[in-house]
């Protein structure tokens, strides 16, 4: 096998969309809540900046993890849901967890 066929395999790709330091705490709290703010998501995960979840959150939209809805109000509200991709990752991460937990 050479390194160039791992670069384009499905596992590097899944990999890449969940991962990172504050990727992990944020699916939780989505799989959890079926719409969550910005604020009450930062508000959940203790030490996390506002810039990097923003970034965070803006990766998970980016690879259709998750799904952001504006309500039109005065401030504008922002909710964040897993989208039907995200909520496909239920059973992949309920094994990874129980393989953590050993």
């Amino acid at each position: 096998m050479k390194y160039e066929d791992f670069e384009g395999c499905g596992l590097k790709k899944a990999l890449d969309m969940i991962s990172g330091k504050w990727t992990p705490p944020i699916l939780y709290f989505l799989f959890n809540n079926q719409d969550i703010r910005f604020n009450d998501l930062w508000r959940e995960i203790p030490r996390i900046s506002k810039k990097v979840l923003a970034e965070r959150l803006k990766h998970l939209e980016n690879v259709d993890l998750i799904s952001k809805r504006k309500v039109d109000s005065f401030p504008v509200e922002v909710y964040y849901s897993l989208s039907e991709k995200g909520k496909s990752l239920g059973d992949i991460l309920s094994v990874l967890d129980k393989f953590g937990s050993k």
